[in-house]
């Protein structure tokens, strides 16, 4: 049988839930477990890789697989030791393998559209220090009116799938919507975009439709955007940062339904009574609004 790698672990380790306050659509608090996310740093040879961001379950083999499937190690049997240390976040393996070009191969490397393997996370953090967004406060009915307009968007995920959706939006408009097969993909196409026009963010909305970890509030944080929507969960790492950047947070947003996890100062509770029959008031202003605009370019158009 091939020697198998020695794995060397601290006695530190990881919590995989945590609980969080958070608020409802109705006003009422409830206790919600969200899923931890941790940064573990990556050394080859004592080379620095990536830091990827995990729950940290099963992190030796997280990390020996993804080298592998990076081209970065290929025989297991010269592997000598793995170490996995929580109190420093990082996992240090030792091989006999030739890493001298592993430089050159890292310069080439592709970050690629999946989740969880953000490279920024240690230099980006440094730079938000100190950094305060607004705080805006916002009527529960403008976001009811903004997720009512962000149900007309997502065109490609309505005909294909496996893709995520993201906008800035200003009140109950959509200022631009993008998908992508990343959800940081798509953000970063976003952030480009405000760039390139010349416009901030501190009177913005991000939606993304995919999880709030830590990497999707950082970016939105660079972007001066002060509140994020979603209507995926939330992470631990993702919670505790839009805490310490005062990011509004709201989750599991769809239909009438919501979730605030930071920020619920900010959120004016407007809409009393029955939020089934304040949906059916809702289609019915829409309907009346989009009758009317009908009438109005039929008007023109005589």
């Amino acid at each position: 049988m091939n020697p198998l790698p020695k794995i060397i672990k601290t006695n530190a380790s990881v919590k995989q839930t945590m609980t969080v306050d958070i608020m409802d659509e109705y006003g009422d608090m409830m206790t919600k477990e969200i899923a931890c996310e941790h940064p573990l740093t990556v050394y080859l040879n004592w080379v620095e890789v990536v830091t990827l961001m995990t729950l940290g379950e099963r992190p030796s083999a997280l990390v020996l697989g993804y080298l592998k499937n990076q081209g970065l190690i290929a025989d297991l049997e010269s592997i000598e030791s793995v170490i996995i240390d929580w109190d420093t976040n990082s996992a240090a393996v030792i091989t006999k393998e030739d890493t001298g070009n592993l430089a050159k191969k890292l310069e080439k490397k592709t970050v690629t559209s999946g989740c969880g393997q953000g490279t920024m996370f240690g230099n980006v953090m440094k730079k938000l220090e100190g950094v305060t967004l607004p705080q805006p406060q916002l009527p529960q009915s403008q976001l009811y009116g903004l997720l009512e307009s962000l149900t007309h968007h997502n065109e490609t995920y309505k005909a294909a799938g496996a893709v995520h959706g993201c906008a800035v939006c200003k009140g109950t408009e959509i200022v631009s919507f993008v998908e992508d097969v990343g959800r940081h993909n798509a953000v970063d196409t976003l952030a480009g975009e405000l760039w390139l026009a010349g416009q901030t963010g501190e009177d913005k909305i991000f939606y993304t439709t995919g999880r709030l970890t830590s990497e999707m509030v950082i970016k939105v944080a660079q972007m001066g955007i002060p509140i994020l929507l979603s209507r995926s969960g939330a992470t631990q790492m993702g919670y505790e940062l839009a805490q310490k950047l005062g990011i509004t947070m709201i989750a599991r947003a769809k239909g009438h339904r919501f979730q605030v996890y930071n920020g619920m100062q900010n959120l004016i509770l407007d809409i009393k009574g029955n939020l089934d029959e304040q949906a059916k008031s809702f289609k019915l202003k829409d309907s009346k609004r989009a009758s009317d605009k009908g009438n109005d370019k039929n008007g023109d158009n005589q």
